[in-house]
């Protein structure tokens, strides 16, 4: 059951208020509302557009309708982390550790922000990544549980979401289409579109970007939303589904302060809706601190403080530095806690000041016993699906919740991901464009240097030497594809990291994608070089060659992509492997004449297969003559002796061979060239097969190597 079905009739039972009267901000909500918070799809309803009095808000500030119901709305969850500790191995002595995590506890609860501080350094980003198992197996030591059961790293992959420091998103795409793609991808294909796109609505409204809906997210190169809501948005893609945890790496990192306010705000929104919200943050200002619930100080790994931000004042004052009335209270506590990193004594003393205090704390007002949860994980999950909690393909059956791996089946992933990537390369038409011009450059050029070749012995050469510089010419031109995922390798990594569609549809998508621009680029080669060149063959094997060579250097370029991090360097190698390749495919030197230890680059050189189907496709005509009579002596020394000698030469030999040959005596056909080249092992049409065949399998690499390489995990 989705929560989004339940949003009309909500919708209609409320009565039309006076905004300023009825209406009131966020910030505004007692504490003690947490726990009687209303769902989100109710909350969403209630998400209205205001703007400030003040110029200059880059989005409008957003009020909410405070409701309230007489039974607490949300599933009590409690992710619970006890004694985490994680090492990593120096990179200069692999026998020294450095201790990144040492001994971490303590609990974050649904309807609370909790925020990890500290200084760089410190470990708030290693821990966030500890609590949303983005840690290899058995390189972190402790426990995570929520309701008290472990945490597994499928199940966090369904009810959790994890947002990254930077914003991986797509430039050309709007913010609205943003939001769309994810929920195509992260809601059930049982969800009708018209209800997807009014949780797309109403998640514009909960993030304030409902003036910015229709503009494109930008890059450095085209003018986009502003640093504040290019932040909301990430957010807003990985809470399309609702998850019950979420965590975010510094969401106010590099915005300034009524940015980052407005972000944590919006945070506050999706914890109060029944979600637990956990996120490292570097130095809140004071109106930040407002909304949060529990803070977690860290240094160099140790924990110095685990409570509310009320109680920080207290913390200091019992430990003998009391916090200045007028100052930020994080400033001075981060201040403090750098200060004694310096000392020499380090932050010991505070590190086991803060674990007595927290015992006290504890025995005194009993937490433990009396904000436990009294929900198994199952029973929680299963009674928040119930109530339109998690809209993830999530569905509540005989008392136990039935979260499926991915929300949708493989055909749907596979459409919507070969939507969005057309959607992005027609709004950027110069990539395509530049690839067509030098393709249609290199086709001109050749047609015009090899124009209308003869049947000549010459024109025999002149027909090798533009059959291996174009096979050659179609694979360095599929060299521009390297980018293509290098730049969307991270957004890749985000969106698959918590299931958002399966790799094997990412490059089922990525390889229908590349054909219909192949298409076009082989046609337009083929039709340019063709009959200008004078060639002989089925024009139609030729365009299949031609295009069989752009898919086998597409996915030869798209696999490199997949394994190489670095664009400069992906251009290195691919120049210097198809170098390699068009050096043993046997035009330069025949296949007779390689070197044994060498033969095997022969066979595996994708250039080979091409460049003989095209010559088989060119020379495959027995009854074609090539050369005739004294053409035999042309590219010897004898072809400068005058006509008459070269008869008496064809005379001489003909009584020495027994064989009549004259001035019209074919002496040289196709097949005879075809022999002399060595291309005699497969047919044109085998040659085409093992081609496209070798394009199959660098997408099968390429599916690999995004199986092994993006599991984004720390080691």
């Amino acid at each position: 059951m989705s929560r989004v079905v339940s949003l009309s009739p909500i919708h209609d039972t409320l009565p039309f208020y006076n905004r300023r009267e009825a209406e009131m901000e966020i910030d505004t909500f007692p504490r003690a509302a947490t726990r009687a918070s209303t769902t989100l799809g109710q909350l969403l309803q209630c998400v209205g557009d205001a703007r400030k009095e003040a110029a200059g808000d880059e989005t409008p500030v957003h009020h909410v309708l405070e409701m309230t119901t007489d039974e607490p709305q949300t599933i009590p969850f409690v992710l619970t982390f006890s004694h985490l500790t994680y090492s990593v191995k120096s990179p200069r002595a692999a026998a020294d550790t450095k201790v990144v995590l040492d001994d971490i506890s303590g609990e974050a609860r649904d309807g609370e922000i909790m925020a990890v501080m500290g200084a760089s350094g410190s470990g708030k980003s290693t821990l966030i990544d500890a609590l949303a198992s983005r840690m290899a197996k058995g390189s972190l030591r402790g426990s995570v549980t929520l309701n008290g059961e472990v945490l597994e790293s499928k199940m966090a992959k369904v009810i959790s979401a994890y947002v990254m420091q930077d914003d991986l998103l797509f430039p050309m795409l709007t913010v609205e289409e943003t939001l769309t793609f994810a929920a195509e991808f992260r809601l059930p294909r049982t969800l009708s579109k018209s209800k997807k796109k009014l949780r797309v609505e109403a998640l514009i409204d909960q993030l304030g970007l409902r003036s910015a809906a229709r503009t494109v997210i930008g890059d450095e190169g085209h003018r986009g939303v502003s640093g504040g809501e290019r932040r909301r948005v990430s957010i807003g893609t990985d809470i399309i589904h609702d998850p019950i945890v979420l965590f975010l790496d510094e969401p106010t990192s590099g915005l300034d302060s009524t940015s980052a306010f407005m972000v944590v705000k919006v945070l506050q929104r999706i914890a109060r809706s029944g979600s637990i919200v956990i996120m490292s943050i570097h130095q809140p200002s004071s109106r930040i601190m407002g909304l949060l619930d529990r803070m977690i100080f860290l240094s160099r790994g140790k924990t110095v403080f685990n409570g509310s931000p009320e109680n920080l004042p207290v913390f200091f004052s019992d430990f003998g530095q009391s916090i200045p009335e007028n100052e930020n209270r994080t400033e001075f506590a981060l201040d403090f806690i750098r200060e004694l990193e310096g000392s020499d004594g380090g932050t010991k003393s505070l590190v086991e000041f803060n674990k007595s205090w927290q015992n006290i704390d504890q025995q005194h007002h009993h937490q433990s016993i009396q904000n436990s949860p009294n929900l198994s994980l199952k029973e929680a999950i299963s009674a928040s699906i119930s109530r339109g909690k998690l809209v993830s393909g999530a569905t509540a059956t005989a008392g136990s919740a039935m979260v499926p791996t991915f929300a949708n089946p493989m055909w749907i992933e596979l459409a919507v991901l070969s939507k969005r990537s057309f959607m992005n390369s027609r709004r950027m038409p110069e990539l395509f464009g530049v690839r067509l011009a030098a393709v249609v450059v290199t086709g001109f050029i050749l047609a015009t240097m090899f124009w209308r070749l003869d049947n000549s012995p010459k024109g025999v050469q002149e027909r090798l030497g533009f059959f291996a510089f174009a096979m050659s010419t179609t694979f360095y031109t599929c060299a521009d594809a390297l980018p293509v995922f290098l730049q969307e390798r991270y957004i890749f990594m985000r969106e698959t990291a918590y299931n958002a569609y399966r790799r094997s549809s990412y490059v089922l998508s990525h390889s229908l994608v590349s054909i219909p621009p192949l298409v076009f680029l082989s046609l337009a080669f083929a039709v340019i070089t063709f009959w200008a060149v004078g060639l002989d063959g089925d024009f139609v094997f030729y365009f299949l060659i031609i295009l069989a060579s752009f898919w086998a250097g597409s996915s030869f370029v798209t696999f490199l992509s997949g394994v190489v991090p670095h664009v400069m360097l992906g251009y290195v190698i691919v120049v210097a492997i198809l170098a390699y390749f068009l050096l043993f495919s046997g035009f330069f030197i025949n296949r007779d004449r390689i070197p044994v230890y060498w033969i095997w680059f022969h066979y595996i050189s994708l250039v080979k297969y091409p460049y003989e189907a095209v010559l088989q496709n060119e020379f495959a005509d027995a009854a074609k003559c090539f050369v005739r009579g004294a053409q035999i002596f042309d590219g010897t020394p004898l072809a400068a002796v005058p006509e008459e000698m070269k008869v008496k030469l064809l005379d001489s030999m003909s009584g020495t061979l027994g064989v009549r040959i004259g001035s019209g005596t074919c002496v040289t056909t196709g097949s005879d060239i075809l022999r002399q080249q060595s291309v005699e092992d497969l047919g044109k049409w085998s040659c085409l097969l093992v081609t496209v065949a070798w394009g199959f399998f660098f997408r099968s690499l390429f599916f690999l190597s995004l199986l092994i390489g993006s599991k984004n995990k720390r080691r």
